[in-house]
């Protein structure tokens, strides 16, 4: 079989090379972008959008086990997509910063416009 040249010049590819982000930060970046791969977690960051919510919100608002809500709540606080506060017996939970907005809509974007 015979194989031609590449196209790029070897100034750009060791530029590239140079750019590419290290092996274990992408890592991180895959895993940080699996945590919008469920549709759950995309429920609720959606509905904390709109505002701080407890427990009890959250799972009246998406129709959902207090259960299931909790646990996809601890996967998201985790990855650092959400933060909470105590307030008495109860405890609140709200968007972690506006990183985690921009990424919802961007990705939001994306989809309605490919359509």
């Amino acid at each position: 079989m015979h194989h031609s040249k590449c196209c790029a010049d070897e100034g750009f590819v060791d530029q590239v090379k140079e750019a590419l982000e290290v092996p274990e930060t992408l890592d991180a970046l895959g895993d940080f972008f699996k945590i919008f791969g469920d549709a759950t977690r995309l429920k609720i960051l959606s509905a904390l959008l709109e505002g701080e919510m407890c427990v009890g919100t959250i799972t009246e608002v998406l129709e959902m086990s207090q259960s299931s809500v909790s646990h996809q709540l601890r996967i998201l606080k985790r990855a650092r997509l959400i933060k909470s506060r105590k307030e008495g017996k109860w405890v609140y939970y709200s968007i972690n910063d506006e990183h985690v907005q921009i990424i919802y809509e961007m990705g939001l974007s994306h989809i309605k416009e490919s359509d």
